[in-house]
Formats: structure tokens, sequence, C-alpha cells
């Protein structure tokens, strides 16, 4: 109950209201337009995640993303598994130094960290993630090996060729300009070294001109702050005018033996009570006293509704399999850098 007490992060608890409006205005079911969230992008997300963040947190737990899933396999077995991965197909060894870019409040850094005894820099522009994301360092006894930095990704404040690895989990979704944020990776990535990442993605069989695929497509952008959903073929073009030679990529979605929106799907999830129908039916109730009563702010019960909004078509998107939150790549900044 008490991260439902912190909804809004930091923005003024008399506030919170009128901040999920103006969320909320930058979307097309409440009259915004793609150019106007794009260009206001950071105003967006960091409003998005001020008030988000705590009820991710209280549903999801410590790591803000998506898993390839075994059957047998439980939901949190399956979360650090997909960490394990990216540090597995990195490389990663001790003692390097290594760039986690969106790092959320950060569970993958803390994970990675221990799992290939590397030393991480979370980079985040919300300020309230990186003061939860201290804590649970230090309370995970990782405040020594990992830190946070607060930048936008689209201009780090580090040197060139700074860090031995780079990835993004789910994160780099919120850029404005694709291209421009791999390039700012590529600058302070060292040549040699390789770059992955999980992206949200339209696939393939997403049809622009189907009125339905739109709607769903618009759906997701509103319930989880994205200026835009790009195709994967993009950020592979993205990638390579950047600078990068893309190793190998591919839809780890496709294969999954349990469906990556499983722990969504009101009528399957078995993986948190607080995700199952009940679940949420409760959790919405809660947060409706709370904020009936004053502990929670007003708007908390209209942040609620968003993330239910964009449960619904983030499973929609997956059944119909016209999106994955789990588009990877890897891809490698040459020795030689000619940029």
């Amino acid at each position: 109950m008490d991260l439902m007490l912190n909804v809004g992060g930091k923005i003024d608890k008399d506030e919170v209201l009128s901040e999920v409006e103006k969320y909320e205005k930058y979307h097309g079911c409440y009259g915004g337009q793609e150019e106007e969230r794009k260009a206001n992008c950071n105003d967006m997300v960091m409003k998005y995640y001020d008030l988000v963040t705590s009820f991710y947190e209280y549903g999801w737990g410590e790591s803000f993303h998506f898993s390839n899933r075994w059957k047998g396999e439980s939901f949190g077995e399956s979360i650090k598994r997909h960490e394990h991965f990216i540090a597995l197909q990195l490389g990663l060894r001790p003692g390097q130094k290594i760039l986690d870019v969106g790092c959320g409040i950060g569970g993958p850094l803390r994970e990675i960290s221990r799992f290939s005894l590397t030393s991480i820099t979370g980079l985040n522009n919300n300020e309230y993630q990186i003061t939860r994301g201290k804590e649970l360092n230090r309370k995970a006894g990782v405040d020594k090996t990992c830190n946070f930095v607060k930048a936008d990704f689209m201009q780090m404040p580090f040197p060139d060729n700074s860090f031995d690895a780079v990835y993004a989990i789910e994160a780099t979704c919120h850029a404005s300009d694709i291209y421009q944020c791999y390039k700012e990776i590529y600058r302070v990535l060292k040549p040699g070294k390789c770059f992955a990442a999980y992206e949200w993605c339209m696939a393939s069989s997403f049809d622009p001109s189907n009125q339905e695929h739109q709607k769903i497509k618009a759906q997701i952008e509103f319930g989880d702050g994205l200026p835009d959903i790009r195709l994967s073929t993009k950020c592979l073009e993205a990638l390579e005018q950047a600078g990068f030679k893309v190793i190998w990529e591919k839809d780890l979605a496709v294969d999954s033996p349990l469906p990556w929106y499983f722990p969504l799907d009101k009528n399957l999830s078995l993986s948190s009570f607080r995700l199952t129908t009940v679940g949420r039916i409760l959790t919405k109730a809660m947060v409706k006293i709370l904020e009936f009563v004053g502990l929670a702010p007003k708007g908390s019960l209209r942040v609620h509704d968003l993330l239910e909004k964009a449960s619904e078509g983030l499973v929609e998107g997956g059944k119909k399999e016209i999106f994955t939150p789990m588009y990877f790549f890897l891809a490698c900044k040459p020795d030689s850098d000619s940029n």
C-alpha cells in the first residue's frame, strides 16, 4: 500500500490530477498529435513515469520489462533469465564499465551487475526513479558498484569511448529520434565493443491502413508514454546509419512457448495475484478508497485506468502479432571508428 501513496513521484500531490490531464492531451484520443508528442517528448515521458512508477513497482516488481518464457518457468525466473541473456550476449566480464540506457529504478542493473560482476551506471532522466533506485541499491548492497546519472539519453554527459558495453531494455522506444539516440550510444561506446537492446516495435504484419491496427498502436502509445512505435526495420536502418555493424537480430517473442503478454491477459495470468482479474479489481478498489480518503492524491484512479488501457492494447497487439516488446539486436562499434 505504501507505494500507492507515492503516486505522482516528484509531482506535487495537489497537481497530480492536472498533470494526468496534461499527459492525456499529448495523445490522439484526447486530440493530441504525433508531431507534438515528439516535439515535447521529454516532458511527456517525465510526466508518464512520475505518474506510473509506483503502480509499475507495485504490480510488476523492480524490473519494468517483459520476457519470453518457457513452460514451467515462473514469471520472476523469466525476468531474470531475460536480463542474464543480454549480459551473456554482450560477453560481460568482471571489472568492466557498463551503461544501462533508460534504467528505470534499476532492477535489471542490479541483477546484471551481480550476475556479471561488473560496474554499471544507470542513465535516467527521472528524478523520482533515481531516488527510488538509489534506495533499492543500498538495500541490495550494490551501491558501491552500481550508480545512477540523471541525464537525457539523447545528450549523455560522458566522454567519447567511455564504456565497455551498453544495453537498453525497453527504454529507447521513448526516444523521439531513434537515429540520434543510437548515434549518442555509439559515441560513448568504446571501439570494438557492443550495444544490445530489447526494443518495442511494430511487427512486419502491422498494416498502417488497418484501422484496428492503428487503434491498438495508439492505445499502446497512450498507455505507455511513447511518441511513436517504430517498425523493427527502422531500428535496423538507424543502427547502421549511426555506424553500428549489426551482429544479429530477432524478435524473441516469435518462438516464446508462453506469450510475452501472458502476465497481462486477465484470462491467463497466474504470475502474480496482483495481475489477475481479481487482483486488479482489488487494486482499483484500494486506489479508489485511498484517493477518496485523501491518502493518495486526486488523479491516482485516472493513472490506474490509464495503465489498464495500456494492458488492453498490449494484449491485443500481442495476440494479433502486430507488436513486440522484445525485438532484440546485438550491434558492434567497429574497431576503426570512421564516424
